[in-house]
């Protein structure tokens, strides 16, 4: 089991960063810490976040290594896509000229990139990248002046 003595400051930082802090893994690392100085088992705190004992054992680990500033550390990533060096450009472009359909978006980025994308990706991408889809409806054609004054004169009469 591992030992960890914990000041009160330390506790109060714990107590304030399990809800203030922005992403949801280092709040729960917070209230893992929060909760081994409460002196609970580790199973139960495992438990009670719903993670292994080895992650929780990690958890202690990095406090002991930076304390609480190294627990605010975010060293994952998630997968980065291969348009990703493309990001701006792409932007740039469509904010320029924007694509009618995402078929012909998807053509768009193939041309700039030389990257064949499907539409669900396409479309999770330029989401990514703040645009959003309009539904476009139909106008109707321009009237025409001289035939309306027309028919108000000979077919139309006010009630």
């Amino acid at each position: 089991m591992i030992q960890i003595e914990f000041t009160e400051e330390q506790i109060e930082q714990l107590r304030h960063e399990r809800f203030a802090h922005p992403h949801p893994r280092v709040q729960k690392k917070m209230e893992a810490l929060l909760l081994k100085s409460e002196e609970l088992p580790h199973g139960r705190i495992a438990k009670l976040l719903e993670i292994s004992e080895n992650t929780l054992r990690e958890y202690f680990r990095e406090f002991l290594d930076g304390g609480i500033e190294r627990l605010k550390e975010t060293r994952w990533m998630g997968p980065t896509s291969q348009l990703s060096p493309f990001c701006q450009t792409i932007k740039d472009y469509f904010e320029a000229h924007p694509p009618a359909t995402l078929q012909e978006a998807q053509q768009r980025i193939e041309e700039i990139t030389g990257i064949r994308r499907g539409r669900t990706q396409v479309h999770e991408f330029l989401k990514s990248l703040g645009f959003s889809w309009r539904k476009v409806g139909t106008m109707p054609a321009k009237a025409d002046v001289d035939v309306q004054a027309d028919f108000k004169k000979t077919s139309w009469s006010p009630v």
